[in-house]
Order: C-alpha cells, then sequence, then structure tokens
C-alpha cells in the first residue's frame, strides 16, 4: 500500500549518496548490537528467572583476553566512523576553485539570494545542474539554518559572521528549501524551493531576470556613499590602509602580530575597526555597527574582495 510519501528521501547532489552511506551503515550498526545486547539480556532474565532450575553454583570468571579483543574492536570501530565522518565534513569545506558563489542573506521570516550577475530571488533559488555551488550565507536578525534535505546539507546563518555552504545538484526538479533553526513566531513558514536546471536552461532563465548590479558593484556605490573612499582613496589626504590587494593577506598589527585579511577581519574592521588596528595607523576609523544593515555589510565585502585576485571559493572564516 502506498500513501505517496518516500521512505527514503531523494538523493539530489553528489554527497547525498555519500552521507546516507555513512548514515545508513552506523543505523545499521547500532540495530544490530541493539538487538545483540537486548536478546542477551531477556534471554539471561529468561534463563535465569525467579524457579527456573538453572544452574547458579558456578562463580564469575573474567577473561582479559576477552576484555581487551572487544575493547579493542569497538575503539577501532569507533574510529573508523569518525574517520569516516571526517573526511566527509572536510571535503563539504573544500568547494571547487570554480564554483558559483551565490549570497544568501537570511533574516525573520524569508530568504534572500543573490546571482553574480547581479540577479535576486527570494525564498527561491536558481542553480545549474552539474555545477558546484557555493552559498555564502549571513543573517540579518537572529540564527537561520539554510536546509535542503535533498541534497544533505544543513548549515546556520549566523548574526555577526559569514558562512559557507557547497554542494552540486545531479538531479533536475525542485527541492524544498527550510530554515532549520527555530527563528521566531513564523519559522515554520521561512522555507522556498531550490529549482535546480540544465545550463542552457539556467543561463536563459538568468538572461530573463535582467541584470542587476552586482554585489560587488552596490558595495562599490556604497563605500563611497558612506565617504570610506575619502579615507582609504588613492587621492586621500587621511592615512589610511591601501584596500586594494588586501583580501588574504598577512596584516600586521600594532599589537605586534599578524592576521590574514579573510572576511571575519574585514567584517570586523568595519564594525568594529579599534579590535584590530593596522600597523602605523592612528585608530581613527569610526564605527558603522548600526549604521548600515546586514546585506549592506555584504556589499561592502563583496567589493573589497573583488579588489584582490580570486582565492579559493568558499574561504571559511
Amino acid at each position: 500500500m502506498s500513501f505517496g510519501v518516500p521512505f527514503f528521501p531523494q538523493e539530489a547532489s553528489s554527497e547525498a549518496g555519500h552521507v546516507d552511506a555513512l548514515f545508513y551503515t552506523l543505523l545499521a550498526f547500532a540495530v544490530v548490537l541493539g538487538l545483540s545486547l537486548t536478546g542477551l539480556v531477556v534471554g539471561y532474565a529468561v534463563k535465569y528467572r525467579v524457579g527456573s532450575p538453572a544452574d547458579r553454583t558456578g562463580r564469575r570468571s573474567r577473561t582479559m583476553a576477552l576484555e581487551i579483543a572487544w575493547t579493542t574492536a569497538s575503539l577501532i570501530i569507533a574510529f573508523i566512523f569518525f574517520g569516516w565522518g571526517a573526511v566527509l565534513f572536510v571535503r563539504r569545506e573544500h568547494p571547487p576553485a570554480d564554483a558559483l558563489e551565490i549570497t544568501g542573506l537570511g533574516k525573520q521570516w524569508m530568504w534572500e539570494f543573490r546571482h553574480p550577475g547581479g540577479q535576486r530571488e527570494i525564498n527561491e533559488l536558481h542553480v545549474p545542474v552539474g555545477k558546484a555551488v557555493v552559498v555564502s550565507l549571513a543573517a540579518q536578525d537572529v540564527i537561520h539554518s539554510f536546509y535542503v534535505p535533498a541534497f544533505r546539507i544543513k548549515q546556520d546563518a549566523v548574526p555577526g559572521r559569514t558562512t559557507h555552504i557547497w554542494f552540486i545538484a545531479t538531479e533536475p526538479g525542485r527541492y524544498h528549501l527550510f530554515c532549520a533553526q527555530y527563528c521566531g513566531t513564523q519559522h515554520s513558514e521561512m522555507g522556498g524551493w531550490v529549482t535546480v536546471m540544465a545550463p542552457e536552461q539556467y543561463t536563459s532563465w538568468l538572461n530573463g531576470q535582467g541584470e542587476g548590479d552586482t554585489l560587488a558593484a552596490s558595495g562599490e556605490k556604497l563605500f563611497r556613499a558612506l565617504g570610506c573612499s575619502g579615507c582609504h582613496g588613492a587621492g586621500s589626504k587621511v592615512r589610511a590602509p591601501v584596500l586594494e590587494g588586501i583580501f588574504g593577506r598577512p596584516v600586521a598589527l600594532a599589537n605586534q602580530q599578524t592576521v590574514i585579511a579573510d572576511e571575519r577581519y574585514l567584517r570586523d574592521s568595519i564594525l568594529n575597526p579599534n579590535k584590530e588596528i593596522a600597523a602605523g595607523y592612528e585608530p581613527v576609523m569610526p564605527s558603522f555597527d548600526g549604521l548600515i544593515d546586514e546585506g549592506e555589510l555584504q556589499m561592502l565585502l563583496a567589493y573589497l574582495k573583488s579588489l584582490s585576485p580570486r582565492p579559493s571559493a568558499g574561504t571559511k572564516t
């Protein structure tokens, strides 16, 4: 009898099969171990129940070889599952360098996406089949979680930082997108769809949406509107760090430490500029915390990153 609901979720990404293999292997092991232990418990309970004629005169003994064997076996099995999961986790953190990068912003209670060409979507995400896609996530207000069950991917969008998740969709179709983190009264309504299309259909869809300003282009306009170019521009009379080529580069600090100018550093430099002061510069930059929202911060980060040669996609911060 069929109820029209599949027991196993659809596999629609390159990683889904690997995740399922680990999950169902672990589940099978747990079932076998659980049934074996249950059988022993029930068997001995029946055998040595009150009033049974079972022989209880034998004295208890311990076999050191047996204890070492099952302890060692348990340790090996645990490390096998740990290593298997670690391989999947590390692979999830390193997307291909040529991945398509899409910006995602979670806020109460919707998802906003922006494509490299400036095309925008609300609660809809169109991607090409067979192409690696990196979604750079941020949160406007509280923690949200980007979750596509068919892809077996889930990543929190956290206020105050940028996170990344990547996937390669393998089957054209429409797949549910959920927020998997309780985020307020309308959390259950915060969902959408990921539409996977053939590459030529995706290109046609993009062309049909028209082109707007890219995230970096919008960031450049905002950079100038906020007056940042007055200090960081080439002709500025105020001595401020040069931003061209800064992303991904080591930066010497006034406290004699060195940090990498990743997304975390750039974000902190905008919102809390006195936290890490560049060596040789006075702490005169004002804080923009409360003056710009998370979407505008994404624009500024995209612009600053565009001033440098592109690093590997999906840099974690």
